[in-house]
């Protein structure tokens, strides 16, 4: 074995050893993480709530143009599954705000873009219904590239295919963000 051959067995080694002794000494730290630290979103709650029942306590309000149309269908949509629910009143109210941008990118040099980038930037606030308070803020942003074409109706499409993929993600994002803020509350 060469010297060269030697030092690298022994850095592995050395390696190996430093990670195993990390590992053992944060072992004791991440142990206690199910009783005060991480609990599972998806699961049961200490008072024994899931995430089902959590986010049946939200009303959402409506949110204007096509887009925010999407992203609300789809939060009710993750909220009941498509189901109506009608025996829970709602403890919250989520408002979402939109702001859109179009980008256009590898432009030629006539001037035509070849793609584009359709941005989205959802501000939102969850608001307690009794006091009128807002308890959780945040934003959320979601970009979706798409190709232009010579048909009109191509380019119309492919932007909204564009706008119902980021609306999905934005949703997604929006719902995990509340979810995770009421399981602090159950």
């Amino acid at each position: 074995m060469s010297s060269a051959e030697a030092g690298k067995a022994r850095m592995s080694r050395r390696s190996l050893v430093r990670g195993l002794s990390l590992l053992l000494a944060a072992g004791p730290a991440l142990s206690g993480c199910g009783s005060e630290g991480f609990r599972p979103l998806y699961g049961r709650s200490a008072s024994g709530v899931g995430l089902e029942q959590r986010l049946q306590r939200v009303d959402f309000a409506p949110i204007p143009g096509r887009v925010g149309q999407r992203i609300r269908n789809e939060l009710i949509f993750q909220k009941t599954g498509g189901g109506v629910d009608s025996a829970n009143a709602p403890a919250y109210r989520l408002e979402v705000v939109l702001k859109e941008s179009l980008t256009s990118v590898l432009v030629k040099t006539d001037g035509d873009a070849l793609s584009q980038i359709y941005a989205l930037e959802a501000s939102f606030r969850l608001i307690e219904i009794n006091s009128k308070q807002v308890v959780f803020q945040g934003t959320s942003t979601a970009r979706g590239g798409f190709e232009r074409f010579q048909s009109v109706y191509s380019n119309v499409r492919a932007r909204e295919d564009a706008e119902n993929r980021v609306a999905k993600t934005i949703a997604e994002d929006v719902k995990t963000r509340v979810a995770t803020y009421l399981s602090r509350d159950a």
